[in-house]
């Protein structure tokens, strides 16, 4: 986007959307038009984990989640020190989630 579009995008954050969601897990898919995030809430003892939130990002959109998200643990990282991978057993370290799961 453009900065002329942006300074006139007004953004409007609905109360039951600003609560956020919490997911500890996501998947992503792709296929030559799309992204596919989806956002996944796993409980300890709960066998089903149901998908908290799908967004589905065209693939320039999806490069700049990435560089953003980037930039972002960039500045967290200076002000609050390297954030830790902890590898948990089953867990691929590329991805939040059981390995084998994308």
């Amino acid at each position: 986007m453009g900065k002329d579009v942006q300074s006139n995008l007004k953004i409007e954050l609905h109360e039951e959307v600003a609560e956020g969601t919490y997911a500890n897990m996501a998947i992503i898919a792709h296929s030559s038009s799309e992204f596919i995030l989806d956002f996944i809430r796993i409980m300890p003892g709960v066998p089903k984990s149901p998908v908290q939130s799908r967004v589905i990002l065209v693939p320039e959109h999806a490069k700049r989640l990435y560089l953003a998200l980037a930039e972002n643990i960039q500045k967290y990282e200076m002000q609050f020190g390297e954030i830790g991978l902890h590898n948990r057993a089953g867990y691929n370290s590329r991805i939040m989630g059981p390995a084998g799961e994308a």
